[in-house]
């Protein structure tokens, strides 16, 4: 992980572009593997951890009928997260994460390790699902953050 937060950093820096995350089921995990790279300042702008529903709605501006409807981990609202955070950052690349790192919590449509990531950079807009079967929490959270880095890897490049 400390490896690709550096290479993250270095491509940032080197096309001088920001970035900006909103986290739920990673707790900050995203956030920190960022900043313990030095000069992590000069492309790290904002590390919002939003894990309550109520934080989603009051800071990031999703919609408590997307919330209702669709549930707190689902495309719907981390397509929301990241659209919203963009707004607030204006950074040119935004990363939202939702999810469910158990060990509780999980149900048959929605299981533990069930995980959405969204991307936003310019005007691209993805938000991609994963399923990490390891039922660790720490794992969980853990290979969310590897997806989310590669994810940023990938679209920056």
């Amino acid at each position: 992980m400390k490896k690709l937060s550096q290479k993250i950093v270095n491509l940032l820096k080197n096309k001088k572009l920001k970035i900006s995350f909103a986290e739920s089921c990673t707790g900050g995990l995203l956030s920190s593997s960022i900043t313990s790279v030095s000069g992590s300042s000069k492309v790290f702008t904002y590390g919002l951890i939003v894990y309550s529903n109520q934080a989603k709605i009051n800071i990031l501006k999703v919609p408590k009928s997307t919330i209702i409807k669709h549930g707190a981990v689902s495309y719907e609202t981390c397509l929301s997260m990241v659209k919203n955070l963009n707004k607030i950052s204006k950074t040119n690349i935004s990363l939202s994460v939702t999810g469910i790192a158990g060990p509780k919590g999980g149900t048959k449509e929605k299981p533990v390790g069930l995980v959405y990531i969204g991307l936003k950079k310019g005007s691209k807009t993805l938000v991609k699902k994963y399923l990490f079967k390891n039922k660790k929490r720490i794992s969980i959270q853990r290979d969310a953050v590897n997806k989310a880095l590669n994810l940023i890897l990938s679209f920056t490049k």
